[in-house]
């Protein structure tokens, strides 16, 4: 059976198209289990776009030429918040609302969080395992990494390992994570991988291949997929807890001039960059690394204030 697109929800609006949620269906041929991919739930987040492009483009090819390789079903929601997509904002416009806060319990009734509830109990009724797509804010780089609360981490670590990125970072519970679409699946037993990289408002092919990649190995991992994985070898991600991460921040306000770049095995010490006063020409700071290891974690944006986050840096294991 082909490919299937769904709308899960339509809504009029008085600004224009509806609002609306697609998925794209690829059916299953026994009970493997159903893996889930959506992206889009901040619309300035455009890594997680490109890479549902290439695994819809992928299943699809494959559908026509060895159609016996897709063993479980396949939802791919390729655009879930499309009002803030298409004015590339984070919030979605006119509510001024991040829709990845209004999910679960104890949320003040509209629509951002009926639209919300709607994608929340279609993922819970036909997924098994679920990956959520997001790309960082304006001011930070990211290295592929998936964030995982301590709480679901034994479920969600092997399929983590199998996923191709580049750290696994172990948080331990907040508030702030309880409101989103992650925290909230995994609550209700369906695991879910939490995917960052790159930068908002860019798209980093080689990076969005990688995990393209990935998500290829983790379908053949769960039996999802009937396919030899891709040739391209699965990168072994260096896994941290909170206290394994040294931060580096501004001590002055002024322009961060970077050095480096994300992805850099660094020792301590090492030049990551200088902090710069336009206005009198002076060298506010030199900015130098506090220990040895990956450089997950970069300012892209110029402009700092004091305080302002420059880098992370996972920590080698001599310096934990």
């Amino acid at each position: 059976m082909p490919v299937q697109t769904q709308c899960i929800l339509s809504i009029k609006s008085p600004l224009g198209p509806p609002i609306e949620i697609l998925k794209h269906v690829f059916p299953a041929l026994s009970n493997k289990p159903r893996v889930s991919f959506v992206t889009g739930l901040h619309g300035d987040e455009l890594e997680g776009l490109y890479i549902c492009h290439r695994l819809t483009q992928y299943l699809k090819e494959l559908e026509n030429t060895n159609p016996s390789a897709i063993q479980g079903e396949i939802n791919i929601y390729p655009a879930v918040n499309s009002q803030a997509l298409e004015s590339s904002t984070r919030l979605w416009p006119f509510f001024s609302l991040d829709i990845n806060r209004t999910f679960g319990p104890g949320q003040n009734p509209s629509l951002a969080v009926e639209t919300s509830q709607t994608l929340l109990d279609d993922l819970q009724s036909s997924s098994d395992i679920v990956i959520d797509f997001h790309s960082s804010n304006l001011h930070l780089m990211e290295l592929p990494q998936i964030r995982i609360i301590k709480d679901f981490e034994k479920k969600l670590l092997p399929l983590a390992k199998k996923s191709n990125v580049d750290l696994i970072w172990v948080h331990p519970n907040a508030d702030i994570f309880e409101s989103t679409l992650g925290f909230n699946l995994n609550r209700a037993k369906i695991p879910t991988l939490v995917i960052e990289t790159g930068i908002c408002h860019r798209i980093h092919q080689n990076r969005g291949d990688q995990i393209f990649n990935g998500m290829l190995n983790l379908l053949h991992y769960t039996g999802t997929l009937n396919i030899t994985p891709p040739s391209e070898i699965i990168k072994e991600p260096k896994q941290v807890q909170p206290d394994q991460v040294a931060m580096v921040q501004a001590s002055h306000s002024g322009l961060f001039i970077k050095q480096v770049e994300v992805g850099q095995i660094l020792e301590k010490s090492d030049r990551l960059g200088k902090l710069i006063d336009p206005v009198t020409g002076n060298v506010l700071e030199e900015i130098v690394t506090p220990c040895s290891g990956l450089l997950f974690t970069l300012r892209e944006h110029p402009l700092t204030h004091k305080g302002s986050p420059l880098a992370r840096i996972a920590k080698n294991l001599s310096e934990q």
